[in-house]
Parts: C-alpha cells; sequence; structure tokens
C-alpha cells in the first residue's frame, strides 16, 4: 500500500471531521487565513520517503553550482551581465559592494515534478524575497497534532522538514560576515503595511525573539536614515530582513531613499541585497542554458542544466537553437505557441504570464510582440504534475487530483533547507495568484 493510501484509508468520517476542525481552528488562531480562505485547504500533507529526499538534495545542489558560476562572472563581466537584463538603477545599485559571500543567502528553487521522466524541471530562482518559510513550519506543526497524524505515527514515523530556521540562519550568518563580530543586531522587518504576508512576518518576528534577539516590523516609507544610523520606530535598525521587493521600493520611494542610502554606505545589512537580483531574474535560467554560454560549466553543470532547466530564452531577435536544430527565434515562437510560455524578466504571482496552449493564435502574436519590447523570456511547456488531496466537502471527505510544485527554501546558494509545496486546480501554481492551497511536508518511514 502506498503512503498516500495508507493515509486516506484512515480518514474516516469522524477522524476527516475533527482533523478538518482542528486545522481550520488553528489556521484561524493564527491568522492564516486569507480573503475568507484558510492556508491550506486540505487533509493530508505532502508525503515523502528520505530516499525521496536525498535525491532532491542532490539535484538541488548539482544545480546550484553552475547558478553560483554565472553569478562569479556577472560580477566580473559587464557585458556578460548584461544578458540577465538589469535595468540601469539595478545596474547602479549592483556596483555597491557585497558585503556578505552570497548574493541570494535566502532563496527557494520553483520545481515541477516531471512524471514522464522521473525528473525535476527548474521554472523559475526566487532569489530575492522568498516567501512561505514560516507558514511552511506553522502548517506542519499545525498537521502534527491531527488525529490522522497520529493513527498514521502508528505505523510510520514522521519527521517534519522545517525551512524558516535555514532562512533565520542565513540571515544571521550574513549577519555577521557583514559585521565581523558577533554583536546581536537589532533587526527591521521591512515590507509595505497593507501586504497580505504580514503573518509571516510575525511568526518571524517570535522566533527572533525566542533566540533573544528584537525585531520589528516596519513600513521602509517611515524609517530614517541620519547620523550614519537608520531608524525604526524611534530606535536603530543593524540588519534588515527585506521582504518589500527591491523594484518596488526604487518605484515607490526612489533611489535616494533612506533605506536605499544607508544600504549604499554601508551603514545597515540588507538580506537578500541589492546583488541578488541577478539569479532572480527570470533571464537567468536562459543564461545557463543559452548554448552561447556553455563553455563557462564542466560536465556535471551542463548535465544538470540539461536535465533540469527546461528550454529558455530571453526574446529577441536572434537565431538560437532548438533540441539541436537551428531557429530563427521570432518566427519559432509563432510557430510553436503550444509548448510555449511567455514571462515578464522581473514580476511576481503569475503576472504578465501567457501560456500558449491557452490563448489563441491572435493572443499569441500580441504577446510576443510585447515580449519583445520589454524584457521578457520564452520557456519551453513542462508538465505538470498532479496527486489526489482529500478536503472536508458538505460533512463528507472528497478527493480530487490537484497539480502541485516543488519549492525547496535554499541558504547561501549551498544548502536544501525545508521545501514549499502548492496545490492548485488552476494552471499557474501561485497561492498570490489564488493559485488555493499550500501544505506542509513529512518525511515518512515506515515503524519495524
Amino acid at each position: 500500500m502506498s503512503l498516500i493510501d495508507r493515509w486516506h484509508d484512515l480518514l474516516a468520517p469522524d477522524v476527516a471531521e475533527d482533523t478538518h476542525a482542528h486545522i481550520d481552528a488553528e489556521l484561524t488562531r493564527r491568522g492564516l487565513v486569507f480573503g475568507g480562505r484558510a492556508l491550506c485547504t486540505v487533509l493530508r500533507p505532502r508525503l515523502m520517503t528520505l530516499a525521496q529526499l536525498e535525491e532532491m538534495q542532490r539535484r538541488v545542489a548539482a544545480i546550484l553550482r553552475p547558478c553560483t558560476k554565472a553569478f562569479v562572472r556577472a560580477q566580473q563581466d559587464a557585458a556578460f551581465r548584461a544578458q540577465f537584463g538589469l535595468l540601469d538603477w539595478e545596474e547602479e545599485l549592483f556596483a555597491t559592494p557585497l558585503r556578505y559571500r552570497h548574493p541570494s543567502p535566502t532563496s527557494r528553487l520553483d520545481f515541477f515534478d516531471q512524471p514522464s521522466t522521473g525528473g525535476l524541471a527548474l521554472t523559475e530562482n526566487n532569489a530575492e524575497t522568498p516567501a512561505g518559510a514560516a507558514y511552511v513550519d506553522a502548517l506542519a506543526e499545525t498537521f502534527l497534532d491531527t488525529r490522522v497524524l497520529r493513527e498514521f505515527a502508528k505505523t510510520h514515523a514522521v519527521f517534519p522538514m522545517p525551512a524558516r530556521q535555514g532562512v533565520v540562519g542565513a540571515v544571521l550568518q550574513a549577519w555577521r560576515e557583514f559585521h565581523g563580530g558577533r554583536q546581536a543586531p537589532r533587526i527591521g522587518i521591512l515590507d509595505w503595511d497593507d501586504v497580505p504576508t504580514r503573518t509571516e512576518f510575525e511568526l518571524y518576528q517570535q522566533h527572533f525573539a525566542t533566540l533573544g534577539l528584537e525585531a520589528v516590523i516596519d513600513d521602509p516609507r517611515r524609517c530614517e536614515y541620519r547620523d550614519g544610523t537608520l531608524w525604526s520606530q524611534g530606535k536603530p535598525i543593524d540588519l534588515i530582513y527585506k521582504r518589500v521587493l527591491i523594484d518596488e521600493l526604487v518605484t515607490t520611494c526612489g533611489i535616494a531613499h533612506d533605506v536605499v542610502r544607508a544600504v549604499r554606505e554601508g551603514a545597515v545589512c540588507l538580506v537578500d541585497g541589492f546583488h541578488c537580483k541577478v539569479l532572480h531574474k527570470k533571464a537567468s535560467l536562459a543564461v545557463l542554458s543559452d548554448e552561447a554560454n556553455a563553455g563557462m560549466f564542466d560536465a556535471a553543470d551542463l548535465a544538470a542544466i540539461h536535465q533540469m532547466i527546461p528550454w529558455t530564452r530571453v526574446v529577441a531577435e536572434r537565431r538560437t537553437t532548438w533540441r539541436g536544430q537551428s531557429v530563427d527565434l521570432v518566427p519559432f515562437l509563432l510557430a510553436e505557441r503550444e509548448r510555449l510560455v511567455l514571462k515578464p524578466n522581473d514580476d511576481y504571482g503569475g503576472k504578465g504570464i501567457t501560456l500558449g496552449w491557452t490563448v489563441d493564435t491572435s493572443a499569441w502574436e500580441a504577446a510576443v510582440r510585447e515580449a519583445l519590447a520589454a524584457p521578457y523570456i520564452v520557456q519551453e511547456r513542462v508538465e505538470i504534475p498532479s496527486e489526489p488531496y482529500p478536503s472536508w466537502v458538505e460533512g463528507r471527505v472528497e478527493t480530487f487530483d490537484r497539480m502541485y510544485d516543488t519549492a525547496p527554501f535554499v541558504t547561501n546558494g549551498a544548502t536544501m533547507d525545508g521545501l514549499l509545496t502548492r496545490l492548485s486546480t488552476a494552471k499557474l501554481l501561485n497561492v498570490t495568484a489564488g493559485g488555493g492551497s499550500t501544505v506542509p511536508t513529512f518525511v515518512v518511514h515506515p515503524r519495524s
């Protein structure tokens, strides 16, 4: 019997009702309800064996190595860096000294399992402000106290996959590298007042408090830089755990804003800082997979790129290769709508994405024209996997196949620390875009 079947067999009506009631009450108590909808709406977490976890960790490490090589070259070579599509003001901020080791101390890779090959397809590198780690941990804590998990644990050992600790550890390591000592920082968690993810900031604030660290949640528009110090709520802050997007900060407040100036002058440590934009750009996957850059990678790197990055190119009037054949890129895009996706180079929440197989020819042609006029990438369509997940609906268990993604959190571009899994019945698996439910992942092993 599979792990999924075993779990579902335990969902007798009374067990399922108790489990649903507990999850609903806990998420409401924790404030993890958005627009009247709980963060998790199903009765099963994602279940993974130890062998599956180890294989995922191996693959994540393999694809991170060429990512790091690409960033190092981008630091040294402005012509190469141009492939990532940084805007002029991003180039200006990129000149700020990198005062800790890795440009993205915290990041998240967004993969899809590929059922036909058993592999993974990397569709985005969220290298700037990866969200969800604290939510995943809160969901794991919620599921650990459910009646169905207690029953399941009688036959299987169950281990959560903590994610928040990896984020916090990376932020504090960056601070130590920045500061050069062990002084405890005062931390500012910065984002706009009206973002729906404030509850996650509060979870981090609580976690920092358990470590004896003071953290405040503030809107960057209220921060002031004076006398060489950045001030928040009447006190200095030394370290920013940044959740506001850099482009939103600069677009809204300007490049001369107090927070930006404080970072550029080395008065405060910003995590993730300005250099993260290189790997965060969706064009980073085009840089890795473009045949023009193959010479900078070794055989192991090229194997990882080939196995995990779907064909991706920056949209431009050029010739390139497709499965070993030379093609004229724009006519190729127009002819192969059914197998391609267009994405803006730097956006989030599914905004601006056009799935070629969901639109007609005229809409696709318009999308290609738009992509030529602004920084966009085109990417080969990947398989979207699905699994059955049960929910409590009108007094009974209803099980539906739901599409899911696989999004490991990464520390310092090297280590996998936790996993985000989003479920959806829509084509875009993104909670910001109304993508459905989030579930924690447990590593399970049969008891002897």
